[in-house]
């Protein structure tokens, strides 16, 4: 069946235009609650990010909701993984975030997650789109659903975020900066940490509704890294809009991405015996990755881009620890979703464990050097079968040897193709991957 609504990361758009808006998100909120009503649930918890569109979506959702006799549950502001956690807690039927995670203000979203804290399964998510071909209709007055607000929630988020740091520790000592990205965890975050025992320097804290991942937070970590130098800070923490990314500034001002941050935690616990299996990244993961996992004896797989195939692949290994190289990291030991506040945490324990410094940590891995080009294209299966492309991506790959690795991938989104290379001379990658994507844009033409 041909989705229409759901993507690899449930629903997505520019708020007032199809699929984001009341209309939509009302019937989609009746179709969701015919689905669950069928399988015998009554009850759905609702959170959402900072965005002002926020209140519009919630109210929609919640009255379709109860026009298909479901129950609402309202967190208000929370980030994404503290609603796939507690709605596991409240045995809910499922859980809706209303955020479009990394993105401006003006787009906006909805992320489903089943009643044990992971994304909707294909089929039921197919539900859902069949039903959204029906006539919308009400349940009898006496059988409709209600609302209430649920005081608190962030605390028990909190509590929950504090016990997967290694009892005994604390941050004492510590200073931290956290760039909140004016999202759902500017104070969860800090409140988080700071009972820890860390001084926190709290930033992008203040959220009117516009300013959410506004020139800050895991997208814009030059953000956070000018406050780590500026107020000499042992490391920085940038989270995207809905909490679930999580990039990360050392005291020297470094950037330490995704991968660096699953290296971190992967070789940790694999010299404490506790890493249970391999690692799982994506197509996007660099390649020194890999290659410093396998000097340590470590499986890696890759998925295809989008964490809920990480989780995918976890559980079909038998794993518990995966990510994105843009700041995804699933711990599945603690969470079932990636979780900003709860992996940092990971790489705290860690430095505390040790008395190393974040810096010293991630100098055991050394990132190839990765180009990315997207190129523009009116039929994205210019890929498929054309020899001029498979050519020219052979040549690189004979260029490139067990030192690097080329991508070619369509756009999910957008009429582009993105053409990936990395290897371990930056001039050579920069040269490769431009040569690549000039015969692309050539057979496209």
């Amino acid at each position: 069946m041909t989705r229409s609504f759901f993507g690899t990361d449930g629903i997505r758009g520019r708020v007032g235009e199809y699929p984001m808006t009341a209309e939509t998100v009302l019937k989609l909120g009746w179709a969701a609650g015919k689905v669950l009503a069928g399988k015998g649930s009554r009850d759905v918890l609702i959170g959402k990010d900072t965005r002002v569109s926020g209140y519009l979506f919630e109210s929609a959702l919640e009255a379709g909701l109860a026009s298909a006799g479901i129950d609402s549950r309202m967190l208000g502001p929370m980030p994404t993984p503290a609603v796939a956690y507690l709605t596991r807690t409240f045995r809910s039927a499922a859980g809706i975030v209303i955020s479009a995670s990394h993105n401006p203000f003006y787009d906006n979203g909805l992320k489903f997650f089943s009643a044990d804290g992971t994304k909707l399964p294909d089929e039921v998510e197919l539900e859902i789109e069949a039903m959204m071909n029906e006539q919308m209709t009400t349940v009898d007055s006496s059988e409709l659903g209600r609302a209430q607000r649920v005081d608190d929630a962030g605390g028990r988020y909190i509590e929950f975020c504090k016990s997967t740091f290694p009892h005994g520790l604390l941050l004492g000592g510590m200073k931290i900066v956290v760039d909140a990205a004016n999202g759902a965890a500017y104070d969860i975050a800090r409140r988080v940490f700071e009972e820890l025992g860390a001084e926190v320097i709290s930033i992008a804290a203040k959220p009117n509704g516009l300013n959410i991942n506004k020139e800050c937070g895991a997208t814009v970590p030059a953000h956070v890294r000018s406050h780590v130098l500026l107020e000499r800070a042992d490391l920085g923490i940038a989270l995207d809009g809905d909490a679930d990314r999580l990039i990360m500034v050392d005291h020297r001002g470094e950037i330490v991405d995704g991968d660096e941050i699953l290296y971190v935690l992967a070789r940790a616990r694999h010299a404490a015996g506790r890493l249970h299996g391999g690692v799982a990244g994506t197509l996007m993961s660099n390649l020194a990755l890999e290659h410093a996992l396998d000097g340590l004896g470590v499986p890696f797989k890759r998925a295809r881009v989008g964490d809920r195939y990480v989780l995918e692949t976890l559980r079909a290994e038998g794993w518990e620890l995966g990510g994105e190289n843009s700041g995804h990291i699933i711990c599945l030991d603690q969470v079932t979703t990636g979780d900003a506040i709860v992996a940092a945490l990971a790489v705290l324990a860690v430095m505390k464990d040790t008395g190393e410094s974040l810096s010293r940590l991630r100098s055991e891995m050394e990132l190839y050097p990765q180009v990315l080009l997207n190129v523009p294209v009116r039929d994205k299966r210019v890929l498929d079968g054309n020899a001029d492309i498979d050519a020219a991506v052979k040549l690189a790959e004979q260029r490139l040897g067990s030192d690097g690795r080329i991508l070619l991938r369509p756009s999910g989104t957008e009429p582009l193709v993105r053409v990936m290379v990395e290897g371990k001379v930056a001039n050579d990658v920069q040269r490769i991957c431009e040569q690549v994507a000039e015969v692309v844009k050539a057979a496209a033409a």
